[in-house]
């Protein structure tokens, strides 16, 4: 069960190896737990019940991948209908997926695919948001991802790109710090620059995870420990993000809980001691 001790919104994801470990309802750090969307969905097996059981001690997060928000052939009805079901039996106080596109014509490619940062990319998004936050009656948090190539043709940068998103459709922002990091060494900008061009009132969610570094890029495996680099981005930022819910994101080679637990508590600790200070000013 939640340590009633515990000061600052820091949660972890739930994976399948921490159940064993979960059933027995210890005493933990952790204040929140975030869990895969389409894990849960028409399922009624040992994951729904774990979920359920979490749910009864725990505030719970729904987090996408499957959304499909930036295809021009809109969003499915069926999975929304699939998600509206889960989002009454859980209550989740935050429903998440992804600034991306991963289907079109029926043909999944398994995978968080970028959108084009054009006018027409982002009235096709701001289209499916406002038919999505229809549909289930709330708000949606949409993740910045990781990107492995840019297209010719954009014309914004992607700072800016998720600004206006998040603008005209009302939507928040799920910042993940992990792929900021990843973007900044493969696209060759400067991390901070992006981080104090984001409307930071406008952010609901922190995400924090480890990329791979294959050393000409960096993979986001969520498969690692959360690097020095990214904790150097999130003490940046925790001034300005003290009040919102924080992630520890592990997906791969996931280790014991109380292990990952150890990368909440760092989390809570740099919040607990962050003070407010103006936004670095660092340009590229």
């Amino acid at each position: 069960m939640q340590n009633s001790s515990f000061s600052h919104k820091v949660g972890m994801g739930l994976r399948a190896p921490h159940f064993p470990y979960l059933e027995q309802r210890p005493s933990t750090e952790v204040a929140w737990f975030e869990a895969q969307t389409e894990t849960y969905i028409h399922t009624h097996g040992r994951s729904m019940e774990m979920l359920q059981t979490i749910r009864q001690d725990y505030p719970v997060a729904l987090h996408g991948i499957s959304m499909n928000i930036g295809a021009p052939e809109g969003i499915r009805v069926d999975y929304l209908q699939g998600l509206r079901e889960l989002i009454d039996r859980v209550e989740p106080f935050i429903v998440s997926d992804h600034m991306s596109w991963n289907s079109i014509s029926g043909q999944n490619f398994h995978n968080l695919l970028p959108i084009p940062f054009t006018e027409d990319s982002l009235q096709t998004l701001v289209n499916n948001i406002d038919f999505v936050q229809n549909f289930l009656r709330r708000a949606l948090v949409l993740e910045n991802i990781s990107t492995y190539i840019s297209y010719h043709h954009s014309h914004m940068n992607e700072w800016d790109f998720i600004s206006e998103v998040s603008k005209r459709s009302g939507c928040a922002l799920l910042l993940d710090v992990n792929n900021i990091y990843v973007n900044s060494r493969n696209h060759g900008f400067d991390p901070k620059y992006f981080i104090n061009h984001i409307p930071l009132d406008r952010v609901a969610q922190i995400h924090l995870s480890g990329p791979s570094d294959y050393g000409d890029f960096l993979y986001d495996t969520h498969s690692q420990e959360i690097p020095g680099q990214v904790w150097d981005l999130f003490k940046m930022l925790a001034p300005q993000v003290r009040h919102l819910p924080v992630l520890i994101e592990r997906d791969d080679d996931i280790p014991d809980f109380r292990e990952l637990e150890v990368e909440v508590m760092k989390a809570a600790y740099i919040l607990e001691n962050s003070y407010e200070t103006e936004r670095t000013t660092e340009s590229v």
